[in-house]
């Protein structure tokens, strides 16, 4: 998987310092090269399309809400034939985002403060520092998390047909020879 300091494929940087009230638009349509990292980052056989609309809003004082979706379509190996299973990824992306010096990420991160989570909401904001947001990794880590890890070809079974029976009764026969039961 990526290593903490390498750049994602779809990397775009938004300069949150001075963000429009309505918020800024962001669109990433992936090229081929875009495409062919982020199935290598991923372990996919191929991405076909990749496209994820955003928007960068400001959020109470000083934070950034980002929302929107990243839709996809994807090849992976199945996990039982290898052969090729397509799938189609339609994730919505939100995230809020708190600066560093913020008072309330601060209290929410060493302990000054409350911040209530719900388990169906939102996660916790991030914190940032500078007046930068990577959006684009954003989506990708969305993208990511949208996959499936157990790709399944349909009609594919882990069990090889025929095997789990005969196996049985090798067993069932070889029980009863030893018990002295026929």
């Amino acid at each position: 998987m990526k290593h903490a300091d390498s750049q994602s494929p779809v990397s775009f940087v938004a300069n949150v310092a001075r963000l429009p009230q309505k918020g800024l638009p962001v669109v990433i349509d992936a090229d081929s090269g875009q495409r062919a990292a982020l199935a290598g980052e991923h372990d996919l056989l191929s991405v076909e399309s990749y496209r994820a609309e955003l928007l960068v809003a400001p959020w109470k004082r000083n934070g950034v809400k980002v929302s929107g979706r990243v839709e996809a379509d994807i090849t992976q190996a199945c996990i039982v034939t290898l052969d090729p299973v397509e799938a189609h990824i339609d994730e919505a992306v939100e995230a809020l985002f708190l600066p560093q010096e913020s008072k309330l990420g601060r209290q929410g991160f060493e302990g000054g403060g409350e911040i209530l989570l719900d388990a169906e909401g939102p996660d916790s904001p991030e914190t940032f520092s500078g007046d930068k947001i990577d959006v684009g990794e954003l989506a990708e880590q969305f993208f990511g998390l949208a996959i499936d890890p157990y790709p399944r070809k349909k009609g594919a079974s882990l069990e090889v047909a025929g095997d789990a029976e005969p196996e049985e009764n090798k067993f069932q026969q070889k029980l009863r020879s030893l018990l002295g039961k026929s």
